[in-house]
Parts: C-alpha cells; structure tokens; sequence
C-alpha cells in the first residue's frame, strides 16, 4: 500500500474538555466537503476488553492493567478499522490514540518508558495533535456533562496528565495547539497543520 494510495490518519489529543470531539467531527467535515471519504473513531472503543476492565476486572485496575488493556483495545481497533479505512482511501481522524495511554497511565503511576514500551510498535499517525488546556478551564467547560471515565476528572491528576503530554510535545511525538481559544480560532490553526502536513492534499 503506497502512502499516495490510503487515506490520512489524524490524532487529535488532549484531556477531555479542550474540544477534540468537535474539532474531530469538524475536521470530518471539511474532508466531505472536499468530496473525500472519511470517518470519526476514538479510543479507548467500547470493546470487550474496555468493558472487561471497567466491569469485571475493576476490583484489579491499575496503571498497569490499563496500559495492556488499552493497548490491546488499540491494535485491534487499528487492524478492524483504521487500517481497513486506510487501505481504502478513506481518511481516519481518531479522537485519542496511544499518546492518551502514555500520559493517563504515566499519570496513574506506571513509569512513563514503560508505558512507551508497550506502545512503541502502535501504527503510526500522519499527523498527532495536542490541545492543550488548563484542567481548571477543561472541567469548567465540562460542567454537566457526562464522562466515559469519571475517576480521572479531577484537577490534580489532568495536571499530572497535561505535564506528560507535554513531556510528548517537547519530544518531537505530538504538535501543541492552544486549545484555550475560541472554538473556530482553534479549528483554523489544527486545518493548517493538516494542510501543511506531508501526504494530504486539501486544497
């Protein structure tokens, strides 16, 4: 499969609140627009193996078992759809990926190579976005609404959560976006890294 042929992978990160899922779906849009293919996903899915460990194994969970959890969650999502759509010329934007193991699990305890380890053969993105927000602000937005994973809403640890995905920038692995701004501002920055990315083509 040559790079020209498959469709383009995009990451966008960042704790909940600093808008990844509309900034994902918009994203969405402007390719449709553009009268090429592509599709919305996010990690972790909700599997059998996510439900697992938020169910059954619960009483077990720890950085750890999330690390491997969430990793396997992620090779089988890359081999029963990103790639599948990739292979087909449709374009992927996924509303968190492996760096979200990285800094959560790191976050939880779990020493941060370890957790890079684990994840060092995940397929790779064209192009991986952080949004970066203070805790403070992401929870303020997020007044209300409901969370996959309620445990990790607290400013304390988004904290520790937001100084690895920075750790992740400094090391050449995601772009910084100031996700702090109005949501269009915001929107406009990550279309022109998209654009400016190696290997697609908006136009």
């Amino acid at each position: 499969m040559s790079r020209l042929s498959r469709g383009f992978f995009i990451v966008l990160e960042g704790i909940d609140g600093a808008g990844k899922t509309t900034l994902a779906k918009m994203l969405i849009d402007e390719f449709k627009s553009r009268g090429m293919q592509a599709v919305y996903t996010y990690e972790p899915t909700d599997s059998l193996i996510v439900r697992a460990v938020k169910g059954e194994y619960a009483p077990y969970r720890d950085a750890f078992v999330d690390a491997l959890a969430f990793a396997l969650d992620r090779l089988i999502h890359v081999k029963s759809l990103i790639l599948p759509m990739l292979e087909k010329g449709v374009s992927v934007v996924s509303d968190r990926y492996f760096y979200s193991s990285v800094a959560y699990q790191s976050a939880m305890g779990a020493p941060y190579e370890w957790v890079m380890e684990v994840n060092k053969h995940a397929f790779k993105p064209d192009l991986a976005i952080y949004l970066d927000i203070p805790p403070e602000l992401a929870i303020t937005r997020r007044k209300g609404l409901s969370s996959r994973f309620p445990e990790f809403e607290e400013v304390e640890f988004l904290s520790k959560v937001r100084q690895y995905y920075k750790r992740m920038v400094s090391e050449g692995l995601l772009i910084e976006v100031d996700a702090t701004r109005e949501m269009q501002t915001v929107y406009m920055e990550v279309l022109e890294k998209v654009k400016s990315s190696q290997g697609v083509k908006l136009v």
